[in-house]
């Protein structure tokens, strides 16, 4: 299974600023008053901390001092201690929920989003690869707003407060430190830059990862049915092994990038207790300033060596963030207009295609519809046949808007589908597609997906409609059954019949049935096709088949070739017209049953 050349890994831009991490802003804006409360218990525990050394200071130089007083300076500790228990339990309970909160809601954005956006789109992105970053980048993102933010702060607090207080202990000494300024700076804007692009290249390997896992795995029975497994798997193992590879050369520029932060930082130290060491023996500083320093020099020198590790996680964040807004800022190619028409109810269900022509993206130079012009009136029975390709299905997904006509136009009730939002005429529409789609849920809950508000009532009637009662009252739970993913547990006439149960319970004024019969067998057939008719009597319908025999009684029968309407009329006149639709019942029905 190739790759979709659509959107390959290599033409992805990378993350070149940690700035995408801006994105982030309208999904953190209406927590500030957790993000503020976080602060300030993280402001308050990296003060305490601060205050530590301070403490330490003054018991060692006052060891020599009477026992009262260092009880005193012990029982302080222990205060200090309490608070800042208390503080860092309260902030990891803000910072926790607060990252929880918003990573929930940049979830249920763009899932909003993509669930509602056109087939356009899906044929530019893998469905496994929108979960992987609903999923694993927002994963990330958890990790950096409900962890690595606030732990970044608060050491960038004590980095801080810590290099204020290394001056009001020694400014000698200080001096000697921010000289390393500089060597420790460099490696991590350099590596960092580098950090960065392959951030976001193993999130794009993670995500190509998932979707040829998702696309395989939905598809195992056919990979299955042909043998394929090897190949499967050797793809699967190679964009895994891939996605491996990337991840090393990630790990091994952050760890090459800490051990030399680390060491620099540490080297100096080392440097500058030297130095103070002897301070103390000709006098300069008592022992207690050197052990303050000393504690203080080692505070400032974790939270460089732990920025510089929270900077790697900031970069992975910033390329999961850019994906996301990606998702979000997507364009649509079908979008509804700022101040839609309001469909009118109850819709009378005329449907009119003027001077209709439409290319699908992936095949611009084959006209999916070529200068159709279409009238069906309201309870009309409409059957679209012809060959393959002829166009029948796309006009089926233009009635719904799933795409615009490069010209012309399509209306409902004589109101350009462009000017009204997608939400309102589609209701009025009910679809039994040729590919019926069954949800992991029961039998009952796949046909109220029809109508959310139906009574069980209303779902059993719509199943005893489509012939689909009995079968499912032979089920082991009845009509509550978990059917499986996409209806695994169901014979493919089932699901057919449980998609037409549901297009039965919306009793929409308009129905749709893209080859509703094609899975049924005989018997099941004319059973459903009776439905169908009485179902249709009061509706506008519109029929896809390649069976004429389910055709046959429609008002009209409208045959499709190349993108164009070549002929009209009853299953009769076009027998004796002659033509590609005579040529078609040929094939189908013996000569006895031309007629």
């Amino acid at each position: 299974m190739a790759r979709r050349p659509q959107s390959p890994i290599e033409d992805r831009p990378t993350t070149k600023r940690i700035g995408a991490l801006k994105g982030l802003a309208p999904f953190v804006a209406p927590y500030k008053g957790t993000a503020l409360a976080a602060l300030a218990a993280l402001t308050l525990t990296a003060s305490i901390s601060l205050i530590m050394p301070i403490a330490v200071r003054r018991v060692v130089d006052g060891f020599q001092q009477g026992a009262e007083l260092l009880d005193q300076y012990f029982t302080a500790a222990l205060a200090i201690a309490a608070l800042l228990a208390l503080g860092t339990g309260a902030r990891y309970w803000l910072v926790t929920r607060f990252g929880e909160r918003v990573v929930a809601d940049i979830r249920k954005a763009v899932f909003d989003r993509v669930i509602a956006m056109s087939p356009a789109f899906y044929e530019r992105i893998l469905t496994g690869e929108i979960i992987s970053r609903i999923t694993t980048d927002t994963t990330l993102i958890l990790s950096v707003i409900g962890s690595s933010v606030s732990v970044a702060l608060r050491n960038l607090l004590i980095l801080l407060g810590g290099m204020v207080m290394l001056l009001f202990t020694s400014v000698k000494l200080t001096g000697l430190v921010l000289l390393l300024v500089p060597a420790v700076v460099v490696p991590i804007v350099v590596l960092g830059r580098r950090l960065r692009g392959l951030s976001r290249e193993n999130q794009d390997w993670i995500a190509n990862s998932s979707g040829a896992a998702s696309e395989a795995l939905l598809s195992a029975q056919t990979v299955q049915a042909f043998t394929h497994e090897p190949q499967t798997r050797a793809h699967f193992s190679d964009v895994t092994e891939k996605s491996f590879v990337s991840a090393q050369k990630r790990i091994t520029t952050r760890a090459v990038m800490t051990v030399i932060v680390i060491f620099l930082v540490f080297a100096g130290v080392v440097g500058v207790l030297w130095v103070g060491a002897r301070d103390v023996r000709l006098g300069a500083m008592s022992v207690g300033e050197l052990v303050q320093f000393v504690i203080y020099a080692g505070m400032v020198a974790g939270s460089v060596g732990a920025l510089s590790e929270i900077w790697g996680e900031l970069q992975r964040a910033a390329g999961a963030t850019e994906r996301l807004v990606e998702l979000l800022a997507a364009e649509d190619n079908v979008t509804d207009p700022e101040h839609p028409v309001p469909m009118p109810m109850p819709a009378q269900g005329a449907i009119q295609f003027e001077d209709v022509t439409f290319h699908y993206p992936s095949r611009p130079e084959v006209s999916a519809l070529d200068h159709v012009d279409l009238h069906i009136a309201p309870g009309e029975t409409v059957a679209l046949v012809g060959p393959s390709g002829a166009g029948k299905t796309t006009v089926i997904q233009l009635i719904q808007r799933f795409w615009d006509p490069e010209t012309g136009r399509v209306t409902i009730d004589g109101y350009d589908l462009k000017t009204m939002a997608r939400h309102d005429f589609r209701r009025a529409i009910a679809l039994v597609p040729q590919d019926p789609v069954i949800f992991a849920a029961s039998a009952r809950e796949n046909i109220r997906f029809g109508r959310p508000d139906a009574t069980d009532a209303e779902v059993e009637a719509a199943a005893r409609a489509a012939h689909a009662y009995d079968f499912l009252t032979a089920l082991p739970d009845g009509f509550e059954t978990y059917v499986g993913e996409r209806g695994v547990m169901l014979s493919g006439g089932q699901k057919q019949r449980i998609a037409i149960a549901r297009a039965i319970l919306r009793d929409a004024p308009i129905l749709l049935l893209d080859e509703a019969t094609s899975a049924l067998d005989a018997a099941s057939e004319r059973e459903v096709q009776a439905a169908v008719e009485r179902l249709a009597e009061s509706r506008t319908t519109l029929i896809v088949a390649h069976r004429l025999a389910t055709v046959k009684k429609a008002d009209r029968i409208v045959v499709f070739d190349e993108g164009r309407i070549v002929a009209q009329g009853t299953h009769d006149e076009l027998v004796a017209q002659g033509g590609l639709y005579a040529e078609l019942a040929k094939l189908q029905f013996t000569d006895g049953q031309l007629a």
